[in-house]
């Protein structure tokens, strides 16, 4: 029985000759093919690469919404507005916190980077539960 986190190595030889010549070409390649768990290693890791890309792009847009404010920014034209309105469903369960409808330093912006720092990390660890390959067990 093999062991299903064997490394399997293919190696081939390919022998050609010149059409009329005396001399033989011999190439050799060797492929190392990934075990699956080092493919679901690789699965592993590009997804929690798609999760902290979204909760970093998520934070990152909270944060300058939150610069903006804190700076006396236009918040009703351009960028500024842009701003305003994609951040404003992530921010807005947490306005209530400090009563900051309409403020011009929200801290209940810097709540919501933490918590949507906490909750990247906790679906990051579900994902390595869920999909990081299982050692097995050891004989004695």
């Amino acid at each position: 029985m093999q062991d299903p986190n064997e490394r399997r190595i293919v190696q081939e030889e390919i022998v050609r000759g010149p059409a009329g010549a005396d001399v033989n070409i011999v190439e050799q390649r060797t492929r190392v093919e990934p075990t699956p768990a080092e493919r679901q290693l690789g699965t592993l890791y590009r997804a929690k690469q798609v999760v902290w890309l979204l909760v970093g792009l998520l934070v990152a847009l909270i944060a300058l919404r939150f610069v903006l404010l804190l700076l006396g920014a236009n918040m009703n034209t351009g960028f500024g507005a842009l701003i305003l309105t994609l951040t404003q469903p992530f921010v807005a369960p947490f306005l209530p916190l400090f009563n900051e409808q309409n403020a011009r330093v929200e801290f209940s912006a810097l709540i919501a980077i933490a918590v949507y720092l906490l909750l990247g990390w906790a679906l990051s660890k579900l994902l390595e539960i869920m999909l990081a390959p299982r050692t097995p067990p050891a004989s004695y």
